[in-house]
């Protein structure tokens, strides 16, 4: 048996930081989640990222990392579902 279905899930505020020498969650940067990128913001690619990196963090499946709002900013808003 797996883990049971939840219908839980956690909104966070993120503020990324494309190109940078390592990835991973940096920790709080004012009402918001630091997450650096080696990735540019180019095609999608640092919003990927973004949600490997969040989903490793918080030990669940990239399809369950959404991307709410910014998609082309610096500061999103993000939807972990099942945490």
């Amino acid at each position: 048996m797996g883990k049971p279905k939840t219908d839980t899930f956690l909104t966070l505020s993120i503020k990324v930081e494309p190109r940078s020498s390592k990835s991973g969650i940096v920790g709080p940067y004012g009402n918001a989640l630091k997450v650096k990128l080696t990735s540019p913001p180019i095609e999608g690619k640092a919003n990927k990222e973004l949600i490997e990196v969040l989903a490793k963090g918080f030990r669940i499946a990239k399809k369950d990392v959404e991307i709410v709002s910014g998609q082309s900013s610096k500061n999103k808003i993000v939807k972990l579902n099942g945490v």
